[in-house]
């Protein structure tokens, strides 16, 4: 019988994957000072766990001020990375799954509250709050604080971060960095137009809004060893007229793949309050497809993924190369488990969980050595 598409082992450059089921990042809004703490550990030990092909490290902020939240991940100096090299000992002891990292800068959308406690954005003065950045002094909603419009030094600095945040990562031994240029976040405020109103290089044309986004991705990539992937994440429309949408959203990973990208992570929104998303199941794919269709790059369709024919018809028909879950995931932290049985694949498991095996499923399990007994 033959191997489900989901199921089908793939590689971008030295990342080898048992399937084609990608752990999406997830905030978790629960550092401390950037610091991993013990939620991480069970929080990821236990998706690590789950037979996916590969786990994303939530957005990683390369500085403090380009956290969404003061509880947010970083990777800035030596004591998040300290922090975060305790967590990641800890998962690889009882998993072999690879394991990339999302880096990101939030600009105007950072200082805000966490979600649970209403999420809105906290001013410069208050004690959890700070200054903002973007590309230029417009605020995500009208009511907020402005952000400050960054300037060639402070690019510098924001670029130069992110090649440093991946010099860490290669240090704890990440196996792919995804750099977050979706959801309305920095490196995305400089690509769309509603967002970016310079009149300088970086603002006005494509080719302008482009550059910022494309050093960054040019600093990590000479940052990170060149057979480890680089990847990137974005949206692939803003969901708005005028705004950015999937031909920029083509032209944008052209110009990665120019560059070496293997990877494109295709999902959408964020950017601004008015958008309008025809949320469904599938409502991405699409915007997925078409970036695959006219680049031929590997690419990751996510959003209301739940169903696992439909996240093996994804794959199968060639829509996109690897489905990303992350709400999913969450609520079902065995669902690569539940789609191999359903599929007639096999899937990784941990030898302490071996005996789980359901009678109906004896052929689920792949056995291999790959935890400690």
């Amino acid at each position: 019988m033959a191997t489900p598409a989901l199921f089908a082992p793939a590689s971008i450059g030295s990342l080898k994957m048992d399937n084609r089921i990608v752990i999406a990042p997830m905030c978790q809004y629960s550092a401390v000072d950037g610091c991993m703490t013990d939620w991480h550990q069970i929080h990821l030990g236990q998706l690590a766990l789950s037979g996916a092909g590969l786990l994303t490290i939530e957005a990683t902020a390369v500085v403090p001020e380009g956290r969404i939240t003061y509880g947010d991940v970083g990777l800035w100096d030596d004591a998040t990375e300290a922090a975060m090299a305790r967590t990641l000992e800890s998962i690889r002891r009882h998993s072999p799954m690879p394991i990339a990292i999302q880096l990101a800068h939030a600009g105007r959308k950072a200082s805000t509250e966490v979600p649970w406690k209403g999420g809105a954005q906290l001013p410069p003065d208050d004690a959890n709050g700070w200054q903002t950045v973007s590309a230029s002094a417009l605020p995500f909603e009208a009511q907020e604080n402005a952000p400050t419009a960054l300037d060639r030094a402070g690019m510098d600095r924001v670029r130069d971060a992110f090649a440093d945040a991946a010099r860490r990562a290669d240090r704890l031994g990440i196996d792919a960095i995804q750099i977050h240029a979706a959801h309305g976040y920095l490196l995305h405020q400089f690509l769309s137009p509603l967002s970016n109103q310079r009149d300088d290089d970086y603002g006005g044309s494509l080719e302008n809004r482009m550059r910022f986004p494309l050093e960054v991705y040019d600093a990590v990539r000479a940052a990170f060893p060149a057979d480890k992937p680089v990847t990137v994440r974005v949206s692939g429309t803003d969901w708005v007229e005028a705004g950015w949408d999937v031909d920029q959203t083509i032209a944008f990973a052209k110009a990665l793949q120019a560059r070496g990208c293997g990877l494109i992570h295709v999902s959408s929104g964020g950017l601004d309050p008015r958008q309008q998303i025809p949320v469904g199941p599938n409502y991405q794919v699409p915007l997925a497809r078409a970036v695959k269709q006219a680049t031929g790059l590997q690419v990751v369709a996510v959003g209301l993924i739940t169903d696992f024919e439909q996240a093996e018809a994804i794959v199968g028909t060639g829509d996109a190369d690897y489905v990303g879950l992350a709400r999913t995931i969450l609520y079902d932290p065995r669902w690569p488990w539940h789609a191999a049985a359903h599929l007639g694949a096999k899937v990784r498991a941990a030898n302490q969980y071996l005996r789980s095996q359901p009678r109906q499923y004896r052929a689920l399990f792949d056995f291999k050595e790959s935890a400690e007994s």
